[in-house]
């Protein structure tokens, strides 16, 4: 499945600004969706290096009516949020989502897991951490993505509503990111479904020496290795021409999606 980004920040370091206004993000969401995303994943806070935090009001008062009008105009599409505050999933679910992105694992928020059990929806958990102090890398990027399942298997989050993702580009240096993709198939080896965030990232620059809007060919690559070692979500910018690389792939590995929207179910 193809997740299409779509960032309702100012600053994110590779669509800041476009798609503020709700008009302008619903587009964006229809035109993802026409070009073959599953799901349209909407973030409010910016995660590029040296992001200004931003209030969890303001947060809201971003991604709220987007979620809103995206829901209405599209009402058979997954909706994931791009969050970590545990009251924006609350609100964001009552608006529209169906599926909780959280790019700290549920670490940062005691109460994220808790929300993904109550209303029963998927939570992608993403590695990331406040150090580099890794003393064996791959094994301490294993032990904390499980650390983050096993949170939410104890706040009441099903077993097939937890999804890993090896936070390509968080805590790493380009030459980590390359190695957790080389070995992604020990985080597929976990158990859990696995979610890829390459798309567009400084890696993908360093290695090919591009900038930002010129990387499409780089995330395809990565892309496409994930998915022949089992990853079956990639969160991307540039969905038409990653959506045919994945059908492609996936014709060749034999896969089937593995969400089926059922309300509020996974």
């Amino acid at each position: 499945m193809v997740m299409g980004i779509l960032n309702i920040t100012p600053d994110s370091f590779s669509d800041g600004g476009k798609y503020i206004n709700p008009q302008e993000a619903v587009l964006q969401a229809i035109k993802m969706a026409e070009e073959g995303a599953a799901i349209i994943d909407i973030g409010g806070i910016s995660t590029r290096p040296g992001f200004q935090e931003i209030s969890e009001k303001e947060e809201l008062s971003r991604i709220i009516p987007v979620i809103k009008a995206v829901r209405a105009s599209l009402p058979d599409i997954w909706i994931s949020v791009d969050t970590w505050r545990s009251n924006v999933a609350d609100q964001a679910i009552k608006a529209g989502a169906d599926i909780l992105n959280d790019q700290w694992g549920a670490k940062a928020d005691p109460q994220m897991a808790e929300v993904a059990a109550k209303y029963n929806i998927p939570i992608c958990l993403m590695h990331n951490r406040h150090d580099t102090n890794y003393l064996d890398f791959m094994e301490d990027v294993k032990r904390d993505l499980l650390e983050s399942a096993t949170i939410c298997r104890k706040a009441g989050v099903a077993e097939h509503h937890i999804i890993l993702d090896p936070g390509f580009g968080f805590v790493k240096t380009p030459e980590q990111n390359l190695e957790v993709l080389r070995r992604i198939d020990e985080i597929v080896a976990l158990g859990y479904e696995v979610l890829l965030g390459t798309s567009r990232k400084s890696t993908i620059g360093w290695v090919l020496d591009l900038p930002v809007d010129q990387r499409v060919e780089g995330t395809g690559a990565t892309v496409v290795y994930g998915f022949s070692k089992g990853c079956t979500i990639a969160r991307v910018h540039d969905v038409r021409p990653i959506v045919r690389m994945v059908k492609m792939t996936d014709a060749i590995m034999g896969k089937r999606s593995i969400l089926k929207k059922d309300g509020r179910n996974g």
